[in-house]
């Protein structure tokens, strides 16, 4: 059972911490775990405290930290790790993507695992995602479309329950099921899944990238999975601040905008990109209508429709 775990630090080194000591107790069920934790150039001391905290609880032995040169966002951060992992050790069977901002639940990476080895045919594996009162956050989605964006953006409910089985985040599911894909924040994925597909692409900086890894994967033949019973507590947003309820009105970074374009342009052609834009700003105008009719505070992030068309496929054709 030798697992690889990759962890990218940004400015949340006491959450790092929190994360790795959850790791500890993981690390006496499965002796053969290491952790990859790359720093993408935080600039805040996290690199000192971290190397500090290692050292201090004697998790040199399994934890390898490594500072990067250039915050070249979630997926670069990741591809740095996994390729330290698989020169250093090439027997991984089996890598694990784990945010910084999560703590594990008991067993919940050797679950993961175990999963992947009874079922061969099944190339990732994701976890429940919780809160820390233990309940359940949406982590297991289908991918999206024109329908879907349409629906996500237009907040209405006769229109969402016509549409349900075009939801990206559908109920959370009770028992292992095949999903579209996970949520990036606790992953695992089978090592010949890299060797077919090649690594996350750094292109996006952060956000959709383990959307297009999943759809990438389920192309070549390798299935995701939802597996509740391995369990990890995400505390939402706080490594990004994006997806943050307590910051959702914050300004949403030109970032998440690029990685939507290129997730639709690159998976299903500019012309498909087109009309999920349209679909999506259509959907989100009347939206805002409605709210403005029936005096409803919007909660949505500040000049989004203005930010949104600045960056979508029709005003900027090509992938970022």
């Amino acid at each position: 059972m030798n697992v690889a775990i990759i962890i990218v630090n940004y400015r949340t080194a006491g959450l790092t911490i929190d994360c790795l000591a959850s790791l500890a107790p993981e690390r006496e069920r499965m002796p053969g775990l290491r952790v990859y934790l790359t720093d993408n150039a935080s600039g805040d001391g996290s690199v000192d405290l971290l190397r500090k905290s290692i050292d201090e609880n004697g998790w040199g032995d399994w934890v390898h930290l490594r500072p990067l040169p250039r915050n070249g966002g979630f997926s670069y951060g990741n591809n740095e790790g996994i390729r330290e992992a698989i020169a250093v050790e090439p027997r991984f069977d089996s890598i694990l993507l784990l945010n910084p901002d999560t703590y594990i639940r008991p067993g919940a990476v050797l679950t993961l695992v175990e999963f992947l080895e009874r079922h061969p045919d099944v190339g990732i594996a994701g976890s429940r995602l919780e809160d820390p009162d233990g309940t359940a956050q949406r982590s297991a989605f289908r991918f999206p479309t024109v329908a879907s964006e349409f629906e996500q953006s237009l907040k209405f409910g006769p229109v969402s329950r016509l549409l349900a089985s075009k939801l990206v985040a559908p109920p959370v599911p009770e028992a292992d099921c095949p999903t579209g894909w996970v949520a990036g924040a606790s992953m695992l994925i089978r090592r010949s899944v890299f060797d077919a597909i090649g690594l996350l692409d750094e292109a996006f900086f952060m956000y959709y990238e383990e959307v297009d890894f999943c759809l990438r994967a389920a192309r070549a033949g390798f299935p995701c999975w939802y597996v509740p019973e391995s369990r990890v507590v995400h505390l939402v947003g706080q490594a990004s601040g994006v997806t943050n309820a307590a910051k959702s009105r914050r300004r949403r970074p030109g970032y998440w905008f690029d990685s939507r374009r290129r997730f639709f342009i690159r998976n299903y052609g500019r012309a498909y990109a087109v009309a999920a834009d349209l679909a999506h700003s259509t959907a989100y105008m009347a939206c805002r209508m409605r709210c403005l009719l029936t005096g409803k505070a919007s909660a949505d992030p500040e000049r989004y429709l203005r930010d949104f068309f600045g960056h979508n496929a029709l005003m900027r054709g090509t992938e970022p």
